[in-house]
């Protein structure tokens, strides 16, 4: 149960990560900066992402 609640949080994290790496890709204006930001929120969203949907599919659920 706990591993299937971490997965739900590292998911959302992982999607609101990706989401900040596209809204800073829309709103770029040309840095390096914005470009560093980007990869990260990106790289970041996508461990964070994957890992916690690999926890949701992997965890079996225990009968009652």
């Amino acid at each position: 149960m706990e591993k299937r609640v971490l997965g739900v949080i590292f998911t959302v994290l992982g999607a609101l990560g990706l989401v900040m790496a596209a809204v800073n890709f829309v709103n770029a204006g040309g840095g390096t900066r914005s470009v560093k930001m980007i990869v990260i929120y990106a790289l970041l969203g996508m461990v964070f992402f994957f890992s916690g949907m690999g926890l949701i599919r992997n965890t079996k659920d225990r009968p009652s």
